[in-house]
């Protein structure tokens, strides 16, 4: 029988620091993060700015025929106010991934609204996100949910 999911979208706290490190490593393909990063970084969070929501999935279904019942963090996303001097404010996706075993099942949907959510109660008037070139699954799924690509550009990055 097929599993359901019921999703939960709350606010990060601490104890989900492992499960958000699990997404970034396995879901983003982020293979340098760690879990010391993770905690540096979520330690650091500006509240009035930013804000990270988990989505929670109750499963439940049966598997070899015993009932299946569990939660797990199936997907995370990071949203900021992004203020430039050439356009009212905005927010900025700085990263979004759901574990692949719960694509497909409305968990990137939810994870976006809520952001949009914040992002509105937040004074935003539009969203933003950068989705790296060869995510194609990604790009299309941006586009069902009303986000439009605009520009091509190039990322430039210099350690210091």
């Amino acid at each position: 029988m097929k599993k359901e999911s019921q999703i939960k979208i709350r606010q990060a706290t601490t104890s989900d620091i492992p499960a958000m490190n699990e997404l970034f490593r396995k879901d983003l393909g982020y293979k340098e993060c760690t879990l010391e990063i993770v905690k540096k970084q979520f330690a650091g969070l500006d509240n009035s700015r930013e804000a990270v929501f988990l989505a929670e999935a109750e499963c439940t279904g049966t598997h070899n025929d015993t009932p299946d019942s569990r939660s797990r963090i199936a997907g995370v996303i990071h949203v900021e106010k992004y203020n430039v001097l050439y356009f009212p404010t905005m927010a900025n996706i700085l990263g979004l991934a759901v574990a692949a075993d719960y694509r497909r099942q409305g968990i990137g949907s939810a994870l976006l609204k809520r952001a949009e959510e914040w992002a509105r109660q937040n004074g935003a008037y539009s969203m933003r996100l950068n989705s790296g070139e060869s995510r194609l699954q990604a790009h299309d799924f941006y586009r069902a949910q009303g986000y439009t690509d605009d520009k091509k550009q190039l990322r430039f990055i210099k350690k210091i």
